[in-house]
């Protein structure tokens, strides 16, 4: 009983002074910020090896460099080719960045059959801030996987 109660007081000091804390992003207020989207020949070499090795499920991250800070959004496998994807916002507010995007689907069902990876990445200057990732406001028009 002793030693069960002594861990947990262990584990609690530990986690207490561990630094971590909890930060509530503020939405009001954001401004635009500038980015670029990176071309794939561009992409930095271990980013592009992270990025393979998450592709089969749908991603997000950040990965800073230098003076830049490189987001990624990835979808996933998808069960067609033709997908691209809209950065509907990259925002920041006084204590955090907005990175929002959006998947549409093929227009065209000429590629359905062929899996695809959609994915975007995009460069923009290095801030220390948190980033949150979200989904644009329109649901992605994805083709059904069943054929329906």
């Amino acid at each position: 009983m002793k030693k069960s109660v002594f861990v947990l007081i262990a584990v609690i000091t530990a986690f207490l002074l561990s630094g971590c804390r909890f930060v509530r992003i503020e939405e009001e207020d954001r401004k635009p910020v500038s980015y670029t989207v990176v071309e794939h020949s561009d992409i930095p070499e271990e980013l592009s090896r992270i990025m393979e090795e998450k592709k089969e499920k749908e991603f997000q991250l950040s990965y800073e460099t230098g003076e830049d800070l490189y987001l990624v959004k990835g979808y996933g496998r998808q069960m067609s080719g033709g997908y691209s994807i809209q950065v509907e916002e990259l925002g920041e507010s006084g204590n955090g960045l907005f990175f929002i995007t959006r998947l549409l689907g093929p227009k065209d069902l000429s590629e359905a059959g062929v899996p695809s990876y959609p994915s975007i990445v995009i460069k923009t200057r290095r801030q220390k801030k948190p980033v949150t990732f979200r989904e644009g406001s329109r649901k992605s028009e994805k083709v059904s996987e069943k054929g329906d």
